[in-house]
């Protein structure tokens, strides 16, 4: 799966900031009219990504299998500006079932934050009506700065 970065830079309303749109195909396509990436000034803003697998479309079952899908995803689109997810600074996370589904998403969401190596982001947990899935995410990510 090939990753292509498309770039539209725009210049903002602060002199020299600019911000462009990050998109791979190793994450879902949008379903409307949004960016699956923005990278603004220090900043990289992804859309709220769900857990469908980006070659085939399939939604694994379970919570566990659900969020690692989505952090896969995440992790795709981070990636398009040479990020990971140890560079995520703040989440936001939408969960169908939130009493049923809480452990079980946090123990998968943990595992895959301590594997990046950076310290756990701070995090917001809601509870969702989401369309027949069981989490969707989106994050903040603190991009690199030359030294």
């Amino acid at each position: 799966m090939s990753t292509d970065t498309t770039t539209d830079t725009t210049t903002g309303a602060t002199e020299g900031a600019t911000r462009h749109a990050l998109r791979t195909e190793a994450a879902p396509p949008p379903a409307g009219a949004y960016s699956q990436g923005l990278a603004a000034g220090p900043y990289v803003y992804t859309s709220g990504l769900g857990p469908q697998d980006p070659a085939s479309g399939a939604v694994p079952e379970g919570i566990g299998a659900q969020t690692a899908q989505v952090l896969a995803n995440l992790a795709a689109v981070l990636a398009a500006d040479g990020l990971s997810l140890a560079d995520v600074v703040k989440s936001t996370v939408h969960l169908q079932h939130l009493r049923r589904d809480f452990a079980g998403f946090d123990a998968a969401y943990r595992a895959a934050f301590e594997a990046a190596g950076g310290p756990l982001p701070v995090r917001t947990t809601v509870g969702s009506d989401l369309m027949d899935i069981l989490v969707e995410i989106d994050v903040v990510a603190l991009r690199r700065t030359e030294d």
